[in-house]
């Protein structure tokens, strides 16, 4: 059989071998060459299949990772939003307790002391509280025996009768000096009255000039650099007399009040580890008289004449 009749019943073999090889006319005219050609090109055409079939399963299981890698990202996402909004509620509960405890604080210390060391209603014989001296005293000339080196603050209603308070007898100074110098370990003849002493009296009137704003926290060595103790004794009762005026050591942590009772004396050294304030009377009348002593004779005073 020539190539032409060939050709005419296997034309389509012809033409895909002329296509695959440049010897394609002596291929055609060798016997079964057309039928084994042929019978080859399918299998040729089978190797993309199979490999496209694998490729589609790869392709199946990046699809699935890809899947699993984007659900992971969104539980993560999903996590870490509820996670942020938890963050944010306890941040919001936690900023409300702070203010609740700032504003408690503030009304505490404004109103409800947190310690009182000395009620009005109770009678107190002796009661001294030691505390650690500042360097206030360093920047003075020191007075071996009197400069204060044991620090404190006390209360007694032992010293002064409540009917001795209301006349104010001459001796009051002198009584209240020795119990200050026996509080602190020293010579009573070692220390000396100073400028200001003074009679207070204290009400619900509004402050004219700053001077009238008792209520503000001081500290008496830096107030009055001649201070070295300083006492009151007080000449009106706490809840009857008056509302508010409550005497209060600021302390670090906590404030201490001291309420006033007719007679009761309360004394304590005069730098800044006894910072102090006096509450607000919010009705009546306060009356108190501030004694202090300094150790500079230089700064000493004669006994004024209350009238």
């Amino acid at each position: 059989m020539d190539c032409s009749a060939l050709s005419s019943s296997l034309s389509s073999g012809c033409v895909s071998a002329s296509f695959r090889s440049p010897r394609a006319g002596r291929e055609c005219g060798a016997p079964g060459s057309d039928s084994v050609r042929s019978a080859m090109a399918p299998q040729r055409r089978a190797g993309p299949k199979a490999a496209e079939s694998s490729g589609g399963s790869a392709g199946t299981w990046a699809d699935r990772g890809e899947r699993r890698r984007l659900s992971s990202v969104r539980k993560s996402r999903a996590y870490q939003e509820s996670r942020r909004k938890w963050l944010k509620v306890a941040f919001l509960v936690s900023s409300a307790v702070l203010v609740s405890l700032l504003s408690w604080s503030y009304l505490v210390s404004e109103d409800g002391v947190a310690e009182v060391l000395a009620h009005y209603s109770e009678s107190l014989q002796d009661r001294f509280i030691e505390v650690p001296c500042s360097e206030d005293y360093d920047s003075h000339k020191r007075f071996e025996g009197c400069t204060p080196r044991k620090c404190g603050r006390g209360i007694t209603d032992a010293v002064i009768t409540r009917e001795e308070a209301e006349r104010i007898r001459s001796d009051v100074r002198r009584r209240i000096q020795q119990t200050i110098a026996q509080a602190f370990g020293i010579s009573s003849s070692s220390m000396y009255l100073t400028k200001p002493t003074f009679f207070s009296r204290i009400n619900s009137t509004e402050a004219k000039t700053t001077h009238d704003e008792y209520w503000h926290p001081h500290i008496d060595k830096v107030t009055y650099g001649s201070f070295d103790y300083t006492s009151l004794l007080y000449l009106s009762d706490y809840t009857e007399d008056f509302g508010g005026g409550r005497f209060v050591f600021m302390d670090v942590g906590a404030n201490r009040t001291v309420e006033p009772r007719a007679g009761r004396v309360s004394f304590f050294t005069s730098g800044s580890e006894n910072l102090h304030r006096v509450e607000k009377v919010r009705w009546g009348t306060r009356y108190a008289i501030t004694i202090s002593f300094t150790c500079n004779p230089d700064h000493g005073i004669e006994d004024p004449v209350l009238t």
